[in-house]
């Protein structure tokens, strides 16, 4: 881009609200606009998994965040959308909206937007993200709703020229590609520390070989060992205690991420019935299904109190100076496979079962050296702020597309002079 967006205030009432003068109003389908084609499922007996004939397209099941992913192939397609139509969601969800990328078969649950001579592809597609609310509102039935063909053939929407089209559909079009960039990353990301979990728990960072123990391969010099037996569960440390105030800082389970730390995560209650003791450092874990099996455990970190209160839901778990780093068995505790070897000693009812004390005071964990614990940590932990700097930035640009949506599809924000590149 090589100019700023003008706002312009030459604006006329319309059916679907103020649009800019000089922009038309026009039903989808009417004089050359776009067509559409309703879909209809061919046989159950022609669809297939091996990719024979085309991809079939059931409904909102199978789209992604721009594109379709096609789980089922048909040899006998009854409707079929071509690459660039705009694929919109008819029933149960109503509006829902992705971007043909090949030829398809489509099935009942949706219809295909066709652009015409006096509309482009991706303004449609932009333009009915925007209307997903108008069209929702259309559907009718009690149970799930779905919009017939009549309500898509007379949706009105506004149509600026072929070139502020394409250059609304640009400006658009670039954010999604720069949220989509984010979505790898985070992706990338996650399978990497996947990966580094499974390997270096067991294969450690210096090369020395391997030995067998009670929990499989670990490195020649560690050992094996219980996690009371190098960390503390005291309920409650000799000499502290939270001096009398007004407020009393309270952290509550729905504070605890599954994914992140607690840093500044807390609430202040006039008082509490019950709570579990807790220092800046701690491990907490949560005890009681669902919250164990979801991951919920964080270290509390950047309170702005040496010692609080938690949920009695949780274990805390205190580190040990010189012997342990608490953030190596936050990682260890992450992994998958520990989880549900610890879910599989769970005590209690089917719905809300806990892990009992004893089961993780005696869990086995493999231990290198101080050192090489913190050397592990500072991998997971550069993984971690790669993956809070990437989630940022794609909360940033989601919200970005939100207000730019907006704006550019009531003229609020014009771009017809601008000078971009359109592909």
């Amino acid at each position: 881009m090589k100019a700023e967006a003008i706002k312009e205030n030459g604006f006329k009432e319309t059916e679907i609200g103020l649009i800019p003068s000089d922009w038309d109003v026009v039903e989808l389908t009417e004089n050359c606009v776009a067509k559409l084609i309703m879909g209809q499922s061919p046989p159950s007996s022609t669809y297939n998994k091996d990719r024979k004939g085309l991809p079939f397209l059931q409904g909102k099941a199978e789209f992604g965040s721009v594109s379709p992913l096609p789980e089922k192939w048909c040899t006998k397609p009854s409707r079929i959308a071509e690459k660039n139509d705009v694929l919109i969601s008819v029933r149960a969800p109503v509006g829902d909206v992705n971007m043909s990328p090949f030829q398809c078969s489509i099935g009942r649950g949706l219809a295909a937007i066709r652009a015409d001579k006096k509309s482009l592809p991706y303004f449609l597609f932009y333009y009915l993200q925007y209307s997903k609310k108008r069209i929702e509102d259309e559907g009718t039935g009690s149970t799930f709703k779905a919009i017939n063909k009549s309500v898509l053939e007379h949706l009105k929407i506004p149509l600026p020229v072929l070139s502020e089209q394409q250059k609304i559909a640009a400006v658009l079009s670039k954010i999604q590609q720069s949220i989509e960039q984010q979505y790898k990353i985070i992706q990338i990301t996650k399978e990497l520390k996947k990966s580094l979990m499974n390997r270096l728990f067991v294969e450690g960072l210096q090369d020395e070989g391997q030995k067998e123990t009670e929990i499989g391969l670990i490195p020649k010099s560690w050992n094996s060992t219980k996690i009371c037996e190098c960390y503390e569960f005291t309920k409650k440390p000799r000499g502290f205690a939270i001096k009398e105030k007004t407020k009393i800082p309270f952290i509550p389970m729905e504070l605890i991420s599954e994914e992140e730390r607690i840093t500044d995560k807390y609430e202040l209650r006039d008082k509490f019935s019950s709570g579990t003791f807790v220092l800046r450092g701690d491990l907490v874990v949560a005890k009681i299904t669902p919250s164990f099996e979801n991951g919920k455990q964080g270290i509390i970190g950047n309170i702005p109190f040496e010692s609080t209160y938690a949920t009695t839901e949780v274990w805390p778990i205190h580190n040990v100076k010189g012997k342990s780093d608490i953030n190596y068995l936050y990682y260890y505790l992450k992994k998958p496979s520990v989880r549900a070897d610890v879910a599989g000693k769970m005590e209690g009812s089917t719905g809300r079962q806990r892990v009992p004390k004893n089961v993780l005071e005696n869990l086995l964990i493999p231990l290198p050296s101080l050192k090489e614990q913190e050397e592990i940590v500072s991998i997971f932990i550069s993984l971690d702020k790669k993956l809070s700097q990437a989630k940022v930035r794609k909360l940033t640009l989601q919200a970005l597309f939100k207000t730019m949506l907006n704006q550019l599809m009531t003229g609020k924000v014009r771009v017809k002079n601008l000078d971009i590149e359109v592909n």
